[in-house]
């Protein structure tokens, strides 16, 4: 029998012991991810927060994620406010999503918000680039084997088109920036201090990759992400926005659509990956 007194493993249950100057006095589980458990905790002083407790999946992400943070400085994004072991202490970023405003007001209102804070980012370098963030080719690495496999086999399919696509973008990057990584509907808040990013990747590379999970997101909207009009709409939005080709960005979308795929593959996920394709061949039909 198991010693009664071993102390308990985190869990949704049991919330991890967290730092005492950290002065958490209550808290409650939002979210329980394959990658973290995310934690609203109340501080000493009535303050809420929020803590990130990173499970291995989810550790590759955790410096890059914070350099992030920590270069953002709580502008347009949620501030780090600590981080210890394998967990960030963060700013509470607000309870509404961009996908609400989806919901409430429609796909263009929800991309013109995400356009508007992409501009924001892509306009603000007021402070020098910090080391250490994923450069956007390692980030590619799952597309680019998969890609090295099937050519292997003397198979051409998505994955070897999209992997020759990426590798002319990476080999002629513009605008070459820190970047999020992973800019989606769910990711981008508002609260008290209006739209704010959270739980960035943390790369460093064209600012276009940043608007490439737009065309793949919502998950659960298959009717918009696997329409050719509306990956056409929002590359003409963003190309009117930030100043790019649309081209650009929906090679990007494109690529990122078939990483998504190799990802899926990689986790033994045959049916996401074929909905990651579907995508695809939606972006790819926008750029015909």
């Amino acid at each position: 029998m198991a010693d009664s007194t071993a102390e308990a493993p985190a869990s949704p249950d049991f919330p991890p012991d967290f730092p005492p100057d950290w002065d958490i006095i209550s808290v409650r589980l939002m979210a329980d991810t394959p990658a973290s458990h995310i934690w609203e905790v109340t501080r000493c002083g009535g303050d809420i927060a929020v803590v990130k407790d990173h499970k291995p999946a989810g550790l590759e992400n955790f410096e890059t994620g914070a350099l992030f943070l920590q270069w953002r400085a709580g502008r347009d994004a949620v501030r780090l406010i600590d981080r210890r072991d394998n967990a960030h202490l963060i700013e509470h970023a607000g309870d509404r999503t961009l996908l609400d405003v989806l919901d409430e007001s429609g796909d263009e209102a929800a991309n013109t918000l995400a356009a508007e804070m992409l501009a924001r980012l892509a306009g603000d370098a007021s402070s020098p680039a910090p080391a250490g963030l994923t450069p956007l080719r390692d980030h590619f690495r799952s597309l680019f084997a998969k890609a090295r496999e099937d050519r292997s086999s003397g198979r051409e399919t998505p994955f070897t088109r999209a992997a020759s696509i990426v590798d002319d973008l990476l080999s002629n990057q513009r605008d070459v920036r820190p970047l999020h990584g992973d800019f989606h509907h769910e990711n981008m808040m508002f609260g008290p201090r209006g739209w704010l990013l959270i739980d960035p990747t943390g790369i460093a590379g064209d600012a276009c990759y940043d608007a490439a999970n737009l065309f793949y997101n919502p998950l659960e909207r298959d009717d918009l992400r696997n329409d050719p009009d509306r990956a056409a709409r929002l590359a003409a939005l963003l190309s009117r926005r930030l100043g790019r080709d649309a081209g650009d960005f929906l090679r990007y979308g494109l690529a990122h659509a078939c990483l998504s795929a190799s990802w899926h593959l990689e986790d033994g996920n045959a049916d996401e990956a074929a909905r990651s394709l579907s995508v695809a061949r939606a972006v790819e039909m926008a750029l015909q």
